[in-house]
């Protein structure tokens, strides 16, 4: 039974950081895709970043771009995402996600390419 689960939400100042993390279980890091997407009170949820094996660069939509960094460490099965400079329109419930096709090219993200959730962590942006 493959599980994510996320960690590191948390209430930050604008202009601060995060890093989230996603512990797998029961999933193999030989062939995938892993993202992070976010749902705001009232929004669509949004992918922020993913990444595949064998594919070069990851996707961050423009929003995001430069301040959002997607990493993953396989031996640790877990990966994570560097949030900086966080602003107003960051806060939301943050998701982790994986497949087991390689689905992310870097042109952009569904959520429907993502078999395997999180339950979310928050995060919070307030002075």
């Amino acid at each position: 039974q493959v599980q994510l689960v996320e960690s590191g939400g948390g209430l930050v100042q604008p202009g601060g950081s995060l890093r989230l993390s996603c512990a797998v279980s029961g999933f193999s890091f030989d062939r995938y895709a892993i993202g992070w997407f976010r749902q705001a009170p009232g929004k669509q949820r949004e992918g922020v970043s993913c990444m595949s094996s064998g594919i070069g660069a990851p996707y961050y939509p423009s929003s995001v771009k430069e301040r959002f960094t997607i990493s993953n460490d396989n031996a640790a099965h877990t990966f994570y995402l560097q949030i900086n400079d966080l602003r107003p329109e960051d806060p939301a419930v943050y998701y982790c996600a994986a497949d087991s096709y390689p689905g992310c090219a870097g042109y952009g993200m569904s959520e429907y390419e993502f078999t395997y959730w999180g339950q979310g962590t928050q995060v919070t942006v307030s002075s």
